[in-house]
């Protein structure tokens, strides 16, 4: 197979397991079972779970935080078990987490973003350039002389992504990064993914939003540790009863979508965001 049919991340037949002891003894919780997954570079993935349904150790295993304990994880032909390449995977893979306060360090927006930078030995010139794009990418360069605690979470959790672009990752990964986010908040951070996804970056997150999954263009569903759905987000929200049979909602729209069917109304089932509902409603009321 040549590099050019290759995927850019492959997930082979991977199970993880977390121990912990109990009354002395070691008990074993599978969390993911013979999980197989490839993303192609440039994808904008979303994964979907409820909470304990093994999502976050996925995104752990993609820039080798965590390792398999049986399969394969390769990220751009690397292997994440692999310690000698370990820096390359984490340049390669970018982690974004949900609290952007347990990323951010430094006490000024730029100081902050250089950091990671200035570990690694890059030339300040460079570091220079490299922060200015980052902030101006996520769109927080006004603020970089700012302190961040008096940032709102919306703004932090961007200057935390603009630390994590400035490394130049070809994919970041984002573990449920709206979690602790108001509503702007959340808007601001999935305005600022897909505008990454459209520069190139390859972007997998992690969510339990709907609305969120419904913007990305592959939807993988996880449940009990096994990947159950993985389709275009119509493919996957069109079948509502087996997602809200996994504890699972559909976005609001495709909920009263699904709702005014069952009532007569001649509308499709795959509509998932609020124009398609606002332009099928506009035709059936002409």
């Amino acid at each position: 197979m040549d590099n050019m049919d290759k995927s850019f991340i492959e997930v082979e037949n991977v199970s993880f397991s977390y121990y912990s002891d109990e009354d002395g003894e070691s008990k074993q919780n599978k969390v993911l079972k013979n999980v197989s997954l490839s993303i192609k570079k440039g994808e904008f993935t979303a994964i979907l779970g409820h909470n304990g349904s093994g999502k976050s150790t996925l995104a752990k295993l993609l820039n080798a935080i965590n390792l398999p304990d049986e399969g394969k994880v390769y990220i751009d032909g690397m292997d994440t078990a692999d310690e000698s390449r370990l820096f390359d995977i984490r340049k390669t893979v970018g982690m974004v987490f949900q609290n952007p306060d347990n990323q951010i360090i430094a006490a000024v927006v730029e100081e902050d973003v250089a950091f990671a930078l200035e570990n690694i030995g890059v030339e300040p010139s460079e570091i220079r350039r490299r922060v200015d794009e980052a902030l101006k990418a996520v769109g927080m360069y006004e603020y970089r002389e700012h302190a961040p605690h008096k940032l709102s979470g919306g703004q932090k959790q961007r200057v935390a992504i603009a630390g994590v672009l400035a490394m130049k990752p070809e994919c970041i990964v984002l573990d449920e990064p709206t979690a602790m986010l108001d509503p702007i908040g959340r808007r601001e951070i999935m305005k600022t993914i897909k505008e990454l996804n459209s520069l190139g970056v390859t972007i997998v997150l992690i969510t339990h939003y709907m609305d969120e999954a419904a913007q990305a263009k592959r939807v993988v569903v996880i449940d009990n540790g096994e990947i159950v759905l993985d389709d275009t987000p119509k493919g996957v929200f069109s079948q509502a009863k087996k997602i809200k049979d996994m504890g699972l909602d559909v976005p609001q729209v495709t909920e009263l979508t699904h709702a005014l069917y069952d009532c007569g109304v001649g509308l499709d089932l795959d509509i998932i965001t609020e124009d398609e509902c606002y332009n099928a409603l506009f035709e059936l009321l002409k």
